[in-house]
């Protein structure tokens, strides 16, 4: 029996009928993020039944800031794990995710994080530059996947087998791992370019093309972490 469902069995013995109504409601929350977990590890599941048994969720973090890198990272559950709460980086908050970020970390089989930065970035474009991120930091882990699970449908990033899947960092658990712990890594990098570049509010909007950010680009110019091959007008 777990924490939650040892805690609803003792607020349900409670002659108390408010305190009843908690433990149903409780239950009905336990219950309903156990179906979303279950539906979330269909993909890994499946690939368990071929045979797989090293199955990797892989998914990037940067695509779409204007200044600072691609991270991306490579995540290997064992078989069965279920850590509560595990979704699609975007849905969660900064706490819940480094939370969870600590709580992967711990779980983990094996984990590898890998950053490609802005200079690559304008040289070979982001897309080349994510897939980069992506084969890194899976052909960096300590072993060979059997399965790698790919957010997006970029099929022809390796020659094992594996699967892309649209949207897959809120389809797939191990993806949905994979995007929080690249997300949280790239923003404590950004939290450093914080203090090497003060005035861009980086530690605040992460590099992204928020109002603040074009306003300050256009007070400071750009600063060397920019990517020049997005066009960002600094003037």
């Amino acid at each position: 029996m777990s924490e939650a469902e040892n805690y609803i069995d003792i607020l349900s013995t409670d002659s108390r009928e408010k305190v009843k109504e908690l433990a149903a409601r409780f239950k009905k929350t336990v219950e309903s993020e156990k179906t979303r977990l279950n539906n979330l590890l269909l993909f890994e599941k499946k690939a368990y039944e071929l045979g797989y048994k090293l199955v990797v969720g892989v998914d990037e973090a940067g695509r779409g800031p204007l200044a600072g890198p691609v991270v991306a990272a490579a995540v290997i559950f064992p078989k069965g794990i279920i850590i509560s709460g595990i979704d699609d980086s975007k849905k969660l908050s900064p706490r819940k995710r480094e939370l969870l970020y600590h709580k992967i970390k711990e779980k983990a089989l094996y984990l590898n994080v890998e950053v490609v930065d802005e200079k690559y970035i304008d040289k070979y474009n982001i897309l080349n530059a994510s897939i980069k991120a992506i084969k890194d930091a899976v052909e960096g882990l300590e072993v060979t996947p059997d399965y790698v699970l790919i957010d997006g449908n970029d099929n022809n990033i390796f020659d094992f087998p594996h699967r892309c899947i649209v949207k897959g960092d809120s389809r797939s658990f191990s993806i949905a791992a994979a995007s929080i712990v690249a997300k949280v890594e790239r923003d404590k990098l950004m939290m450093k370019y914080d203090k090497i570049y003060p005035g861009y509010g980086f530690g605040k909007h992460k590099g992204y093309g928020t109002r603040e950010h074009i306003k300050n680009i256009k007070e400071y110019g750009l600063c060397p972490i920019h990517r020049r091959s997005f066009k960002i007008k600094s003037h």
